[in-house]
């Protein structure tokens, strides 16, 4: 089941995994990339390609950041076909302003299809996998949600998108260590590829570097061998994690960890940390770009040469 899969990375992610044999929900709602208009044909356009190609998929035009609509997109899944073994959560829209300007609904309306349509979907899957462990049946199943490195590393002008994406990257570690015990696993992707939601600037530049290149790393195609893989029965011990793709390149996003400490054994005053804090902060390796890599500072690459 591949939400926002009418175009760019879900279209994508729909095809390969019905290409690798998986019967396919492809849901969408027909939205612009702002999240206007509503439309049937996104979905039944890239149904009608895996069927042409010999495959099986069904459309759903269901809204996922309804509580309603996500239930239904499951029980379409339950009903085409009698099993739901993997979900991709993929929809989403763009909204980008800088924070001083974000209006109220610029800022609900991106966390509500990005964070509020994967958690429910990812809900009601989840209840339907629990009721089956709890059967007695064997469940092998995987949730696989897409992040972005807006949301792990940010960009300026995404405070309501970054937000929902990093919110999301915690969701999927939390869900990874809760639906274990049913036999769940949960993962994300933070992908990189060229799609209509990519920033015009961002398109610009990716089309002067593919033209040059035999290779077009930016091609969302790229992105969903990897979904594909997730999706599963190789990847069953492999949750919780959050995965860097684009192109050829695929990476482990290392989240947060606690990084150098200073232990007074007692209550700090104000006036001391005029001192301590600074003094940590000399030691933390610095907040990644957002291609995800630290800059190196001069003591990095001082103790990086050779004596």
């Amino acid at each position: 089941m591949v939400t926002g899969a009418g175009g760019g990375l879900g279209r994508a992610h729909a095809l390969e995994l019905a290409r690798e044999g998986a019967k396919v929900v492809v849901n969408d709602l027909g939205t612009h990339v702002d999240g206007s208009g509503v439309s049937r044909n996104a979905a039944d356009a890239v149904v009608e390609e895996i069927r042409a190609a010999g495959g099986e998929a069904v459309a759903n035009y269901d809204d996922v950041s309804d509580w309603d609509g996500a239930k239904r997109l499951v029980d379409t899944a339950l009903s085409a076909f009698g099993e739901l073994h993997a979900v991709v959560n993929n929809a989403g829209i763009l909204r980008d302003r800088m924070l001083v300007n974000m209006s109220m609904d610029e800022w609900q309306s991106v966390l509500q299809v990005h964070l509020t349509g994967t958690f429910a979907v990812s809900r009601h899957a989840a209840a339907y996998w629990r009721e089956r462990a709890k059967s007695g049946a064997a469940v092998d199943a995987r949730i696989i949600n897409t992040s972005s490195a807006s949301g792990l590393y940010g960009n300026v002008g995404q405070a309501n998108y970054g937000a929902a994406k990093a919110a999301i990257a915690s969701l999927t570690i939390i869900a990874g260590l809760e639906l274990a015990r049913y036999g769940v696993t949960v993962n994300a992707i933070a992908p990189y590829a060229l799609t209509r939601m990519t920033s015009k600037a961002s398109r610009a530049r990716i089309e002067a570097e593919t033209a040059a290149s035999d290779f077009d790393k930016y091609d969302p195609a790229n992105v969903s061998p990897l979904v594909a893989w997730l999706a599963g029965a190789a990847s069953s011990d492999v949750t919780g994690r959050v995965f860097n793709v684009s192109g050829g390149a695929i990476s482990v996003a290392e989240g947060w960890s606690a990084g150098p400490e200073t232990d007074k054994g007692s209550r700090w005053t104000a006036r001391e940390l005029d001192h301590a804090v600074p003094a940590l902060l000399s030691r933390a390796a610095p907040n990644a770009d957002i291609f995800g890599i630290r800059p190196v500072t001069e003591d990095v690459a001082q103790s990086a040469c050779p004596a």
